[in-house]
């Protein structure tokens, strides 16, 4: 077994695709889109702000982004997809300059057809972070896709994985650090996870040139009709 196989077999992580060819995919990744609600947090909502994120799930994001521009020289296309209006969901997009955030959209491959139109993405260039039914249509589609674990729902969980619409099912639940785990294997798998740290701490050099390109993301809102 591949010692990073290892380590997150170890925190719990199922991997529902052979773990080799979760890394062969994982290389022709270009982009990430992410659910909202029971991904960045445990679903809770808190008035008209929505539900919140946590700090280590951002450093992840961050972390995935800045590996992805050391590797590829580039800096990859990242989305938040929510069926609900969420303030705060705008709000962490903005800060991290993550491309652009669909809300109320609950048919979510809507979308996703626009995500590959207007960003000139092929479906299978993406990975898709998610831990729910209404998530399951855009699970299928992308190149990788991610479950959330969450002990609450064995069924809806049992049914993703017995039918293979996921790659790989997290060890940690959202709000607890499931976002960061995600970035970290994807991270892992291109064998830098080393450098991109010391870039990060570094601050200095690459990591200021990876900053000026982040700077000149414009986070774009696109609104549904539910």
């Amino acid at each position: 077994m591949d010692s990073l196989e290892k380590i997150f077999s170890g925190i719990g992580g199922q991997y529902v695709t052979p773990y080799n060819i979760i890394k062969e995919k994982a290389a022709g990744i270009k982009a990430a889109v992410f659910d909202w609600d029971g991904v960045f947090n445990n679903g809770t909502k808190t008035g008209d702000e929505g539900s919140p994120f946590s700090e280590p799930d951002t450093m992840g994001l961050n972390m995935f982004k800045l590996n992805h521009w050391l590797v590829n020289k580039e800096i990859p296309q990242t989305f938040i997809i929510t069926g609900q209006n969420n303030k705060t969901a705008i709000k962490l997009a903005e800060r991290e300059n993550m491309n652009a955030v669909f809300l109320s959209f609950l048919y979510k491959p809507d979308a996703l057809d626009i995500i590959c139109d207007r960003y000139d993405l092929r479906k299978e260039e993406i990975a898709f972070v998610f831990d729910d039914i209404l998530d399951i249509e855009v699970a299928k589609q992308v190149g990788l896709s991610f479950l959330v674990n969450r002990r609450g729902s064995p069924l809806t969980s049992d049914y993703v994985i017995s039918n293979r619409i996921c790659d790989y099912v997290t060890g940690n639940s959202g709000g607890n650090a499931a976002v960061r785990e995600v970035c970290e294997l994807l991270i892992g798998m291109t064998g830098s996870m080393n450098e991109t740290i010391e870039t990060r701490i570094r601050f200095k050099g690459d990591y200021e040139r990876y900053l000026f390109e982040k700077s000149n993301i414009e986070t774009k809102i696109f609104k549904g009709n539910s």
